[in-house]
């Protein structure tokens, strides 16, 4: 289940997304934020993702997409904060993800 409620101010959109960011819902988010953003200027739209509790691969593919069209996002826990990172670095030539700070890699052989 997911819950979406929607913050409108006149310099921005705010998607509140409570719940599971998954399967059927990722295109209730869409369709909302069709629905909501139809007709108007182009104002600021971000996504609330604290009360999201998981995120599938439509999820991330979702977010990614509204990443390319400018959202932005609010996360507060570890695992909806490595999802945004995830989804908003960009890519690197060889296909690796950038190394943060204090993380370190292992090869393994």
């Amino acid at each position: 289940m997911l819950r979406i409620t929607v913050h409108d101010n006149p310099e921005s959109v705010t998607f509140q997304l409570e719940g599971r960011l998954a399967g059927p819902w990722v295109r209730e988010v869409e369709e909302c934020r069709h629905r909501t953003l139809a007709g108007r200027r182009q104002p600021a739209v971000r996504f609330d993702l604290i009360g999201v509790t998981f995120i599938d691969a439509a999820g991330k593919a979702y977010l990614a997409d509204m990443h390319c069209q400018g959202a932005q996002f609010v996360a507060a826990d570890c695992l909806t904060k490595a999802i945004v990172a995830e989804v908003t670095e960009p890519p690197m030539p060889n296909g690796e993800r950038p190394q943060h700070e204090g993380e370190s890699h292992t090869e393994l052989k």
